[in-house]
């Protein structure tokens, strides 16, 4: 089955922000909430941008362009991730700072939203060089940083030794060890357990929950999964170990296939061997875009954003649409898989389980006191599986699909915020 090419939808449809910016105004209209209030929602509360001077290897200087907004404080400490990459713009930053700010807010942590960005191109620059720029881009934000202020964590490019780095960079200036500064850092420093696999076991968790809801059994349930990182490879063997028939894997090089379900296990092994998930003796190489389109009970993005749009969004042959990803889905999509009766379970929910798990860290953080892992699972789902029914429960209560519902719930939980503080002048 061909599928229809990017440029074959309008650039508008593939802007993430701008999709963002449609389902603000949706679900702030079904809210009937004033202007005023929507203004306050939209504005950042606070954009940094610092010129970052640093010494390269041999000897140069070079100066990078780093960004810090913070969208909302509203519900507590900013919360969101720092990238490195070359093409990181300050509206990019500002938009994802405003996810985060809606995904705390559904999962109903007591963060905002806050995100970070450097202009470089970490592929070229040395462990060194990194560390240099790490210090001084935490350094030259260093006021506006905190426990009780913003809370980063990883990102793009991003990573634990990363986080480390700006942990001690911020403690250095403190002059006092606060590893609640940051999450995301090595069990070691203050890290958490169970990190690594919180967005897979998120993507899990609410999936079964969707399940219950249709009446099926994990053990008949197959599954289709887009991205084998971090959140797919975690979502995908999580859920092969649940009793789920993980029935397709689909990597930017291809797509492996298996009617009776890939040893997921064994597909690991096979891709740290070889770099890709092709040729696998456990199943056969099929077209990526027919593995999208293979018939399935649960679809899971976990790679990239802009996969299912206009075009694609006619073909797909799922019941559940579990996005792991963040944006998957445009905008223009959206009506086709609410006609299509495709039960969507929308990104700032299914992918919550990363940043929820970055509030237990930091709670951990504060108190000095650390969870084993199991403990950290078991409030994992309880926090997943009551933001679920939160968001079913408001879909079900304005006549809504999921995803207006969960930018309903985040808009009207922020808003409360700040009608109860009311407006300082």
């Amino acid at each position: 089955m061909a599928v229809a090419a990017h440029d074959e939808v309008l650039p508008t449809e593939l802007n993430p922000w701008l999709a963002a910016e449609t389902r603000f105004n949706e679900a702030a209209q079904i809210l009937n909430m004033d202007d005023g209030l929507q203004k306050v929602l939209r504005t950042p509360s606070r954009e940094i941008t610092v010129y970052i001077p640093v010494l390269l290897d041999d000897g140069r200087i070079e100066v990078f362009t780093g960004y810090r907004v913070q969208h909302s404080i509203a519900r507590g400490p900013a919360k969101g991730g720092i990238r490195y990459a070359p093409d990181v713009t300050l509206e990019e930053v500002r938009a994802l700072a405003s996810w985060m700010t809606w995904k705390c807010a559904v999962v109903n942590i007591p963060f905002g939203g806050g995100k970070g960005g450097v202009i470089c191109d970490p592929t070229v620059m040395s462990q060194a060089e990194l560390e240099r720029l790490t210090r001084r881009y935490t350094a030259d934000i260093i006021e506006f940083l905190g426990p009780d202020k913003d809370v980063p964590a990883p990102d793009m490019n991003t990573n634990d030794q990363v986080m480390a780095w700006l942990m001690d960079t911020y403690s250095m200036h403190v002059r006092a060890t606060t590893t609640a500064v940051v999450t995301g850092k090595p069990v070691d420093l203050g890290g958490s357990r169970g990190r690594t696999e919180a967005t897979g076991r998120g993507c899990m968790t609410v999936t079964l929950q969707a399940l219950e809801r249709f009446r099926k059994q994990p053990e008949e349930t197959c599954v289709v999964i887009q991205g084998f990182g971090n959140v797919g490879g975690m979502a995908a063997r999580l859920m092969a170990q649940r009793g789920f028939k993980v029935v397709a894997i689909i990597e930017y090089d291809g797509a492996v296939h298996n009617n009776h379900g890939l040893d997921i296990d064994a597909l690991m092994r096979h891709k740290k061997e070889t770099g890709s998930v092709v040729d696998f003796d456990g199943g056969e190489n099929i077209g990526r875009d027919e593995a999208l389109f293979l018939p399935c009970d649960v679809l899971l993005p976990a790679a990239k954003e802009n996969v299912i749009t206009s075009a694609t969004a006619p073909n797909l042959r799922c019941s559940i649409l579990t996005e792991g990803a963040n944006g998957p889905t445009t905008a223009a999509a959206d009506r086709i898989l609410q006609d299509k009766g495709i039960f969507v379970i929308p990104d700032i929910l299914a992918n919550a389980g990363g940043v929820t798990v970055s509030y237990f860290e930091w709670v951990q953080d504060r108190m000095g006191y650390f969870w084993n892992e199991e403990l950290v699972n078991t409030r994992l789902e309880e926090m997943m599986v009551n933001a679920f029914r939160d968001v079913v429960k408001y879909a079900d209560s304005h006549q809504v699909h999921n995803r207006t519902a969960a930018y309903m719930l985040a808009l009207d939980r922020v808003a409360f915020a700040i009608k109860l503080r009311g407006l300082y002048a």
